[in-house]
């Protein structure tokens, strides 16, 4: 048995109030009543304590998980956050993952206002509009903070960034950039372009190509990146409201690529024009992807 300070020999299972209060934040209506979600598994766990604020408020683990990650218990305990042995059931009822990895934290919610995101004068700044799916959603929202942007906005007729598959999808990255919850998509462009972004939409049959601009250096200026649906891409009033409409070349016999791969050619494409030539890199992966 774990011993901390204030739970000391305690197991708490799923009727224990505090294991009820966090299970309804599986609830979207409950998550934003008391303005907090849960991350699960010892990633989002990580990446949420690694945040320079108090971002996680409660940490439940079993007595074999908070054993196994130690170190992250220690790094809690000394943040003040509270430590809670739950039983295998307990955990169960709060992780909506078939094999929970024994970790679920409650984080306090991170989006902000659109006007403090353009405030400070991003340079990239990525918009999903009418996107359903949460693992596609947390796929880009990664994606995005891998390819250096400040922003990613989840328009009033997307996933919630704080559904569960969604900030596991993203694996922490909801945790390192801003978020923007809601707005009326028109106006979410209105307000990018009234700040100085040239707004892009993508298109599988828009009028300019990627690597033509990318060539005549178009994607070196603050840009916002507008990306749909896979089934049915963005309606025809916000495609109309942008910049430009561009697609990205199929070079091969595939009809089209998903979102994920869409958005990190376009996202990438941006941040290489945007990087100063031979700046250092903060970090890279190896041929394996780790």
């Amino acid at each position: 048995m774990i011993e901390r300070p204030g739970d000391v020999g305690t197991v708490h299972t799923e009727r224990t109030p505090r294991v009820v209060r966090a299970r309804a934040l599986l609830r979207r209506s409950r998550r934003d009543e008391a303005r907090r979600f849960l991350a699960e598994g010892p990633q989002a766990v990580s990446e949420a304590l690694a945040v320079g604020e108090p971002a996680v408020e409660e940490l439940f683990g079993t007595e074999e998980a908070l054993s196994r990650y130690a170190a992250l218990v220690e790094v809690a305990t000394d943040a003040g956050v509270r430590v809670s042995t739950v039983t295998d059931r307990a955990l169960d009822s709060l992780a909506d993952t078939r094999t929970p990895q024994g970790l679920v934290a409650v984080c306090r919610y991170r989006d902000v206002g659109l006007d403090a995101v353009l405030a400070r004068r991003p340079r990239l700044v990525v918009v999903l509009a009418g996107i359903a799916d949460p693992g596609n959603a947390g796929t880009v929202l990664r994606t995005a903070d891998a390819a250096g942007a400040d922003a990613v906005v989840f328009t009033d007729d997307s996933v919630d960034v704080y559904n569960g598959k969604c900030v596991r999808s993203s694996a922490g990255s909801v945790f390192h950039l801003d978020v923007v919850r809601g707005g009326e998509p028109v106006a979410v462009v209105e307000a990018l372009r009234a700040a100085g972004l040239w707004v892009v939409a993508t298109d599988l049959r828009g009028a300019q190509d990627l690597d033509e601009l990318a060539d005549a250096g178009a994607f070196a200026v603050p840009t916002g990146w507008l990306f749909g649906t896979e089934a049915h891409g963005l309606s025809a009033e916000l495609s109309a409201a942008a910049d430009a409409r561009v697609r990205v070349p199929i070079h091969g016999r595939a009809e089209s690529l998903n979102l994920a791969a869409a958005a990190a050619v376009c996202l990438y494409t941006s941040a290489r024009a945007q990087r100063p030539r031979g700046a250092a890199e903060p970090s890279s992966t190896d041929a394996e992807g780790r």
